[in-house]
Order: C-alpha cells, then sequence, then structure tokens
C-alpha cells in the first residue's frame, strides 16, 4: 500500500476550497468535543468570566480541531482504502497531507498555549495530553496495533468535559472522573456497533478492529459486556454535584434502552443481520450518540434546577458520593 503521507504535493492535487480545511479538523467530532467541554465548564463549582469561558472553549475546539487533522494527516492511505473516509480532503488529493500536517501542529500550540493563559495550567496541560494521545498513542500506534484500539484510545474522546472542569477549577474531582468514565465506557460499544456494519472497509484498511481480527460473534459479546460496565458510571454520576433525581431517571431509561439494544445485537447471528441489512447494528449504533448526549443534556438541565431552592433541596438527599 502506498504511503500518502510521503507524497507531500499530488501532481494531480486539486484546488482546496476553505471547506476541505474546517473538514480537516472534524467538525462532527468537534461538536461532541465542545459540548462535554462546555457542560464540563458549565456545571462546575465556580464560574469564569464570560470571554474566559469563551475562550477556553474556543481552545478547546481548536486543540479537537488539531489532533482530527494530525489524525488525517496520519491516516491518509488507509483512509483512501476505506469507502467511509475515502472522501476526506487528504486522500482525495484536495489538500496536501504536508498542510493537513502543519494545520495540526499550529493549532496543537496554539490551542494548549492560550488555553493555559486563559484558565490555567492544568487544563492546558490536560489538553496538551489530549492530543498527544489522540495523535500519537492512539492514531500512530494502537489503531494499526490492537484490537483494543477503541478501548484505549477513547480516552482521548473523554477527556473533554474534565477539560472544561479543570478550566474553571483548576483541579481534578471524582465528578470530572465520571464525566471522563461515562464517555470512555461509551467509546467501544459505540464504534464495535459501527464496525459490526462496516468490517468490510477495516478489513480492507488492514485495521485490526475487533470485528476483523477476532470477528463479530466475538464483538458482539464485546458490546454487551461494555455496554453493562457503563452503566454504573452512568449512575453514578446522578449521586454527585452534578445529578440529582431527574438525572437519575432519564439515565435509568436510557441504559435501559441501551442495554436492551446491546442484548439484541448480542443474540443475533450473522446470517439475521445480513437478511436486514444491519438494521438492529445500525439503530444502536444512531441511539448511541442519542445516548451521550442526553446524559450531558441532563447535567445541564440539574445545573438549570438546582436554582429553584425547593428542587435543589430535594435534590440534595441524592448527591451522596460529593462529599469525595
Amino acid at each position: 500500500m502506498t504511503d500518502i503521507r510521503a507524497d507531500i504535493s499530488y501532481s494531480d492535487e486539486k484546488e482546496a476550497r476553505f471547506s476541505d480545511y474546517v473538514a480537516l479538523l472534524k467538525p462532527r467530532v468537534m461538536s461532541l468535543v465542545v459540548f462535554t467541554a462546555l457542560v464540563g465548564l458549565i456545571v462546575a463549582p465556580g464560574a469564569l468570566h464570560p470571554i474566559e469561558a469563551l475562550a477556553a472553549i474556543i481552545f478547546i475546539a481548536l486543540g479537537g480541531g488539531a489532533s482530527g487533522a494530525l489524525n488525517m494527516w496520519w491516516d491518509a492511505d488507509i483512509d483512501r482504502v476505506m469507502k467511509r473516509t475515502s472522501g476526506r480532503p487528504v486522500p482525495a488529493g484536495r489538500v496536501a497531507a504536508g498542510e493537513a500536517m502543519a494545520l495540526g501542529f499550529a493549532l496543537s500550540g496554539i490551542s494548549v498555549i492560550m488555553l493555559w493563559l486563559a484558565t490555567n495550567a492544568l487544563a492546558g496541560a490536560l489538553l496538551a495530553f489530549t492530543i498527544f494521545f489522540y495523535a500519537v498513542i492512539y492514531t500512530m500506534w494502537l489503531k494499526r496495533a490492537t484490537p483494543q484500539n477503541i478501548v484505549i484510545g477513547g480516552a482521548a474522546g473523554a477527556f473533554p468535559p474534565m477539560i472544561g472542569w479543570v478550566a474553571v477549577t483548576g483541579s481534578i474531582s471524582i465528578e470530572a472522573c465520571l464525566m471522563f468514565m461515562l464517555i470512555f465506557m461509551w467509546t467501544p460499544p459505540h464504534f464495535w456497533a459501527l464496525a459490526l456494519f462496516m468490517k468490510s472497509d477495516y478489513h480492507k484498511a488492514n485495521v485490526p478492529m475487533l470485528t476483523v481480527t477476532h470477528g463479530r460473534k466475538v464483538t458482539r459479546a464485546h458490546i454487551l459486556v461494555y455496554t453493562v460496565a457503563l452503566i454504573p458510571f452512568a449512575l453514578a454520576a446522578g449521586f454527585t454535584s452534578i445529578g440529582g433525581p431527574a438525572y437519575l431517571l432519564l439515565s435509568l431509561a436510557l441504559n435501559a434502552v441501551f442495554l436492551q439494544g446491546a442484548w439484541a445485537i448480542w443474540r443475533r447471528t450473522e446470517l439475521q443481520a445480513e437478511a436486514d441489512g444491519y438494521a438492529v447494528e445500525k439503530r444502536v449504533f444512531r441511539f448511541s450518540l442519542a445516548y451521550l448526549f442526553l446524559h450531558f443534556g441532563a447535567f445541564l438541565a440539574e445545573a438549570a434546577l438546582s436554582r429553584l431552592p425547593a428542587y435543589a433541596e430535594f435534590a440534595a438527599s441524592f448527591k451522596i458520593l460529593e462529599l469525595f
């Protein structure tokens, strides 16, 4: 397979548009980064000046974009092979690999330094580690080395709410850790559900996704196991300062649906899945997106409800973990 990273200047390179450079930053992934970081910032005790808060979110978003650009630079060779990613700017020849690399490094430096200056050193250090983890530990090493790539690499996507929390408080707490664990444990079943109906892409690109190395039957079992393991972390957050009865009710419902979906995936055979075009797997994958956004939306709802004295007094009895 030709290493597209070495081919900095394409002979048939097409003219890049502004939208191509935006695409390098993976805006869909960035939306999750921004939202969860914003939630972490809002629900944290204390407050930043609105200008500082806006700056923090902008620089966290730029850090997420830097990770995306570095990922697209390094993964251009396999992106060109996979149907899902072949239209990305670098493998499609609209942006040179060297440009993607330069943009990634530039945004990395700017985002880390500016977040440090706008908030505190710990927040800047966490953002730097997140970029390093995604670009080096996950993209350059784990993704092509082990079927546990998604499990370990999922930590990179779990840091933004912790960074938002630390930007306000300057410290790490149980609430920040549980928001981290919610995303960390959610990532494997989310991506493995996708891998079940995208197996051919990963196989063609020689990426050792669990579906490729161990088969779909094992992957189905792993989805169920990780979904079960996710539930305690999701519910535990409801007993901290960022949770409460409204969050707990929603979380119970969401986890019941997610668990039912994981159970349905585990029980299916490949013949059944192929017969209906992997309808169940696709439905669980789509629901997993809503699952995460709704959990973090519930954190925001609890923050708003806590301003109501009657609700705050009632909710206080649920928050037994905020003492730790």
